[in-house]
């Protein structure tokens, strides 16, 4: 009867957890739908145009470099009013290729610096801060390799600048690969509610936002006065973000200007783009925590504040969630504890409930179709619960102080179904050793869908099947890339 009573307690946590935190996104979706009523005015930019550098932080990118470079120069900017910096970290044979696309712009008569380091401190926060130091503008736009601004990305950003208080400007991601596969569509579905819904709401409610690394501008100063770029933690964009708010700086998110970005499409670099953003989130959370709560912000901002860098933590619960589920099922049918208990647990619905109209909600911002809607919602659904194992991990290591490099997400330039990969030099060729024990739970969460069968029991029939569906996902990309690549 002990260990009985300890599964449905840790149960019950862990759906409160992600109850409480279910509550704080419904927030978020009151605030949005607000926002909607008025239409954002985008200031003009007037006649002083400001000086702006670019940066463009760098690490083998041996697939993407050329386009990015062409596409910042592209900018409809004035060139005499325009500096890139090209932060360049590469040790193959990017580094050659990248330093002749850059003497091709200075003939053109750009203003444009190929900065290199023996020793790539910090990664890409070290890079930064080495730029920031000798930047010539006041201003700091920032692009990953595997962005592609719009022409008019800074005549549409810059303006807002013209108010004093504002020390950061967001656009939102666009996919320019977004159809590529299954993996894309739910990766994008997923980015998609994050930029409508969250930036949106956190702006318009006054609480804090954060830069999400690239396709947004810094005022220079902001950067300094926050203490520069640090790299104590894997999210140094959302470390800066904090420590800036909490020195009084505002943000402006603009949902209206879309900067398109290529999806990672291989199943390894999912995986570490999400253990990074999961475990630098963590490690942020922890640094920074004690600080909102030390500052006069309101106490509003400081529980929304927490809620927003704890985030990470929930896919902790949700794995929890779904490993207890199965002998909470045995549990249930065993007539073990009074049935009440379980009648009583149907009140967690509610989180399902607000995170559907979460989605929904973001779906018909982009104006997708209802039908589009209900097809990839329970697909996304499904592996965001399957890699809640993957970021638990990652929720772990963060937590516990275990410390790991910069792990870069390789970019591939795909952005037509018919691209291909399997050349690619960057793509892992192994299995790794997560891939087993994610086949495994694949076959623990197919024995729930027995059991319900067994006991005629199909209350968690829907949500083992969705767990499931995630976890032979993640194992059929995991085995088809491995595969492809070693081909």
């Amino acid at each position: 009867m002990i260990w009985q009573t300890i599964v449905l307690v840790l149960y019950t946590i862990s759906l409160s957890v992600i109850l409480l935190f279910s509550l704080g996104q419904a927030y978020l979706i009151f605030f949005y739908l607000r926002s909607k009523r008025r239409k954002d005015i985008i200031p003009l930019l007037g006649k002083d145009i400001p000086k702006v550098t670019v940066q463009l932080p760098l690490y083998n990118e041996l697939y993407v470099v050329e386009r990015l470079i062409n596409s910042i120069c592209a900018l409809d900017y004035p060139k005499e009013k325009l500096e890139i910096q090209v932060l360049d970290d590469s040790n193959d044979n990017s580094l050659a290729l990248t330093a002749a696309i850059i003497a091709r712009k200075k003939v053109e008569g750009f203003d444009i610096h190929h900065l290199t380091r023996t020793k790539n401190i910090g990664f890409k926060a070290g890079a930064l801060q080495n730029g920031l130091n000798i930047a010539k503008g006041k201003f700091i736009a920032i692009f990953d390799a595997d962005f592609l601004p719009e022409k008019d990305f800074l005549q549409q950003l810059i303006p807002y600048f013209q108010n004093k208080n504002i020390g950061m400007v967001q656009s939102r991601w666009g996919h320019i690969n977004k159809d590529y596969s299954l993996l894309t569509k739910v990766q994008g579905f997923g980015l998609d509610g994050h930029f409508t819904i969250e930036q949106s709401g956190r702006n318009k409610a006054g609480l804090f936002m954060n830069f999400n690394g690239t396709a947004g501008i810094w005022r220079k100063e902001c950067i300094e006065e926050a203490g520069g770029w640090q790299f104590d933690t894997l999210t140094e964009d959302l470390d800066l973000s904090y420590r800036a708010q909490l020195k009084g700086w505002q943000f402006e998110y603009v949902e209206d200007v879309v900067t398109p970005a290529e999806l990672p499409v291989e199943s390894n670099a999912l995986r570490s783009q999400q253990h990074r953003w999961t475990k630098g989130a963590v490690e942020t959370s922890k640094k920074l925590l004690k600080h909102i709560w030390k500052t006069d912000v309101g106490l509003k901002k400081k529980i929304f504040g927490t809620l927003h860098l704890m985030n990470s933590y929930v896919f902790l619960f949700v794995f929890l969630t779904g490993l207890l589920s199965i002998p909470v099922l045995w549990i249930k049918n065993e007539h073990i504890i009074n049935p009440i208990y379980f009648q009583l647990m149907s009140v967690f619905l509610i989180g399902f409930f607000i995170m559907s109209v979460f989605y929904l909600v973001a779906n018909f911002s982009k104006k997708e179709s209802l039908v589009a809607f209900a097809k990839l919602f329970p697909m996304f659904l499904s592996v965001s619960m399957a890699l809640s194992f993957h970021n638990s991990i990652a929720v772990l290591e963060g937590l516990f102080g275990f410390k790991s490099d910069f792990i870069r997400t390789p970019k591939f330039n795909i952005t037509q179904i018919k691209d291909s990969f399997k050349e690619n030099i960057y793509v892992k060729r192994n299995l790794s050793k997560a891939f087993y024990i994610e086949l495994f739970l694949s076959f623990y969460f197919l024995s729930g869908l027995v059991m319900a069968f067994y006991y005629h029991d199909f209350g968690l029939f829907p949500f083992h099947l969705m767990l499931f569906i995630g976890f032979s996902v993640l194992n059929f990309y995991a085995i088809k890339h491995s595969l492809s690549s070693a081909l």
